[in-house]
């Protein structure tokens, strides 16, 4: 038996625990006994903080979403103009969004989980993206190198636009065709982002 761990630590440990149960068998099939057992956690740890698997499972994504894009939406780069850096970030966060495990696992599983996320409301990984967006494009409207605009609405359209690739991608790629790959539709993805910021 996995003895029970009790330290500032546990909250990651049943991040991660809940993450690998998902990828295991999907979120159907992972039950908060499952994630304390993996984690070294008791139940009764997870139940104070997490009513239920959905919810945990909602913070995991999260956290890994926003770790991700925090990693492809670089800082201020020097030499790089920050419409350049907006884009960048932006369709090399689809690429990896599409490649992620955990987001592969789902969609090919549990798609349904993302439907209030697209549908109904925004998630706090949405809201954490259009803060890292909003921030960017205000830097943009400074240096003159992004349209100005309302940075909200500007950045929520962005995210509209980028959701879609993410999300719908794989339904209008041909990956026997090089000229409706994936690839082709990412460089389009881009001439779609550069052009509606170009001031």
């Amino acid at each position: 038996m996995t003895p029970i761990r009790h330290n500032r630590s546990d909250g990651d440990a049943v991040l991660d625990a809940a993450r690998d149960c998902v990828l295991a068998v999907g979120v159907r099939r992972t039950t908060l006994t499952d994630v304390a057992r993996r984690a070294g956690v008791s139940r009764m740890t997870l139940y104070r903080r997490w009513p239920d698997v959905r919810t945990l499972v909602g913070d995991v994504m999260t956290r890994e979403w926003i770790a991700l894009a925090i990693a492809t939406m670089p800082d201020e780069v020097p030499g790089i103009a920050t419409r350049e850096r907006i884009v960048g970030g932006l369709v090399a966060g689809v690429a990896a969004f599409r490649d992620h495990p955990l987001f592969r696992k789902i969609i090919d599983v549990d798609p349904e989980l993302l439907l209030p996320y697209m549908l109904d409301r925004r998630g706090a990984s949405q809201d954490a993206l259009l803060g890292l967006i909003v921030g960017a494009l205000r830097e943009g409207h400074t240096d003159g190198t992004v349209r100005p605009m309302h940075p909200d609405l500007q950045a929520r359209a962005l995210l509209l636009v980028v959701q879609s690739f993410t999300l719908s991608l794989r339904t209008m790629a041909d990956e026997t065709d090089p000229e409706l790959d994936d690839a082709a539709f990412l460089e389009e993805l881009r001439t779609i982002l550069e052009r509606t910021l170009t001031p």
